[in-house]
């Protein structure tokens, strides 16, 4: 029996994060996958990076917002889909420190690891055959995503990307999203736990209280750009 933690879309939220693994500390993980979007939207870009990359334990794939405050930071074009957002991910860039930005920079589009004989996907999204992230399914079903996979050995097919849970289980392999880390309506900071047997993989919701209130007022603190949109977007409100 091995167990795993799945974490995704922390989007600089540190103290979503620390409630996180403080949790994981409770239970016998072996290793902690983090799924992409580990900055963007939420300023505590640094905090979170140096908390993450110095653990021995954690493996990255890269997110749609890494790639894009990547780009920002090396004065490069926006990924797809990022024109827009050009002006907060050039802040959050000059907030990053210059080491990290390299280190987010040698993060895979994916990972394919086997662990009892079981092949897993670790993937920030779907992705094309040019290895781009398809566009977010908002009704996301077995059926559509059999149709992306089915040619695969996977057995398992972590993802993030999209901020709402997926679990869906076919014949064949399980899809498992456990919802943004840091982007949430509630005060609740959520992440995955994944066991796998030799005969069965199950996946699980994990959902820590933590108090996010120095964070969301640090929005309008910092003069975070786009802070009003991202508050009630990404954040239900909570603070406005």
């Amino acid at each position: 029996m091995k167990t795993i933690a799945i974490l995704t879309d922390i989007h600089g939220n540190h103290p979503a994060l620390q409630a996180v693994l403080q949790d994981i500390a409770k239970k016998k993980v072996e290793h902690i996958y983090c799924l992409g979007d580990v900055v963007g939207i939420g300023p505590d870009s640094n905090q979170v990076l140096e908390q993450l990359t110095t653990r021995p334990d954690m493996s990255f794939v890269m997110g749609n917002h890494d790639l894009a405050v990547i780009a920002a930071a090396r004065n490069e074009p926006p990924p797809e889909g990022h024109h827009n957002e050009r002006q907060h991910h050039e802040w959050l860039a000059k907030r990053i420190e210059p080491k990290y930005i390299e280190v987010m920079s040698k993060w895979p589009m994916s990972v394919t690891i086997s662990i009892l004989h079981h092949e897993l996907l670790f993937c920030h999204y779907h992705l094309d055959p040019s290895n781009w992230f398809v566009p977010i399914d908002k009704l996301p079903t077995t059926g559509a995503l059999e149709e992306i996979y089915s040619t695969t050995d996977n057995k398992l097919v972590c993802f993030g990307h999209h901020h709402i849970v997926h679990h869906f289980r076919s014949d064949t392999r399980l899809y498992f999203n456990p919802g943004s880390l840091g982007c949430y309506d509630k005060p609740y900071a959520r992440y995955g736990i994944v066991t796998i047997s030799e005969k069965k993989i199950m996946a699980e919701v994990q959902e820590v209280p933590y108090n996010n209130v120095d964070f969301l007022r640090s929005y309008e603190e910092l003069q975070v750009p786009d802070r009003e949109f991202i508050l009630k977007i990404f954040h239900g409100g909570q603070y406005l």
